[in-house]
């Protein structure tokens, strides 16, 4: 009897014993599920731009984006400043072409073409380049296509002025192909464009009336005393 009590008692502290071990291999599977995985993505996508991501899903052919540069500055919840990204892209073919695929791309992307003052702010050439604006939720995007660095140089280096204060080269000259993308992407509420100049209010406007005297005997100096 006693060997079996003792049995009996072993059983069950073996049980007890993988309870407790199933417990806390679901609460750490619990903690992993709740805390673990969504502190790794949150920091992955706190980590990458979403604006810059979407610019990364435009359809656009592999010749239109050989190179890739991204800047940014300001903060994403437009805290002192709001959010701005620009990206520069090298495209190997020219840019009427680059423009088309580009356009194309956005529209399929679900951005809107936007006609406003100020885009540009200068005049782009025709012969230079195309420059276009588009909105899309709260953002505002611009889009501008242009020659290459290259072909700016060459076309610097015919001015006068230039010529006479440039050292001669030597070298042979290399063939100037392609085109430079410049992509900015900002917050609406950060964009004026289009939006006027704020309304004064009413009771800021006008002129201080002058003050108006009555004959009210309160009004008069009292007189001395003799």
């Amino acid at each position: 009897m006693t060997g079996l009590r003792g049995a009996g008692s072993e059983l069950r502290s073996r049980v007890r014993t993988q309870r407790r071990l199933r417990l806390v291999i679901l609460l750490s599977l619990a903690v992993v599920a709740l805390v673990v995985l969504p502190a790794v993505f949150g920091l992955r996508s706190a980590s990458k731009d979403p604006v810059f991501s979407s610019l990364d899903a435009l359809a656009v052919p592999s010749w239109a984006a050989t190179h890739v540069e991204d800047n940014g500055s300001g903060s994403r919840w437009c805290f002192l400043d709001c959010r701005f990204r620009e990206r520069r892209i090298d495209s190997d073919r020219e840019f009427k072409q680059t423009t088309k695929v580009y356009t194309a791309a956005l529209e399929r992307a679900g951005w809107k073409p936007w006609r406003v003052a100020d885009c540009p702010e200068s005049p782009i050439a025709a012969d230079q380049g195309t420059y276009t604006c588009w909105t899309r939720d709260e953002f505002t995007l611009d889009l501008f296509v242009r020659l290459p660095d290259c072909a700016i140089d060459q076309v610097a280096a015919q001015d006068p002025n230039t010529v006479q204060s440039a050292p001669a080269t030597t070298g042979p000259t290399k063939k100037c192909v392609g085109s430079t993308v410049k992509i900015q992407v900002q917050s609406a509420v950060a964009d004026t464009r289009g939006k006027g100049e704020p309304a004064q209010s009413p009771g800021l406007v006008g002129e201080t009336p002058d003050p108006v005297l009555s004959n009210d005997p309160l009004l008069e100096p009292t007189p001395a005393a003799s």
